[in-house]
């Protein structure tokens, strides 16, 4: 079984799960020192729509190309649009070394509708 995003072939859906950390939580956390690094996996016209200040934008299809640019030293939380995207990138990542990574449970839209109800909704 092979995970897709388009027509573009991405990596073999087996990867490993990922911690889950809640919209709650990294609300907590962006403030203070041990702010982990959002990293936003949907498209650009996603992103224009709703984003969280400050994330790192690398569409889900780039990931496995473009991982190497990411530090696995670094806490990263995965954020997509409701969490299967984001699910598939942070297990990629877990698998290829980074031990800090976390998927955003209910993703940007559980962001808007429970941290910044000012956010447009998609």
């Amino acid at each position: 079984v092979e995970f897709t995003t388009g027509n573009r072939h991405v990596w073999p859906v087996e990867t490993p799960t990922p911690g889950r950390m809640s919209v709650g939580e990294l609300a907590g956390r962006l403030g203070g020192s041990d702010a982990p690094t959002v990293l936003d996996v949907r498209e650009a016209e996603e992103l224009a729509i709703a984003r969280i200040d400050g994330a790192v934008h690398l569409p889900l299809g780039d990931v496995p190309a473009r991982y190497g640019e990411l530090d696995p030293d670094v806490e990263y939380v995965v954020v997509c649009h409701h969490g299967v995207r984001s699910a598939n990138a942070a297990g990629f990542l877990v698998a290829n070394g980074f031990a800090r990574v976390w998927n955003l449970t209910g993703g940007i839209d559980a962001w808007a509708a429970e941290v910044d109800p000012a956010m447009a909704r998609y």
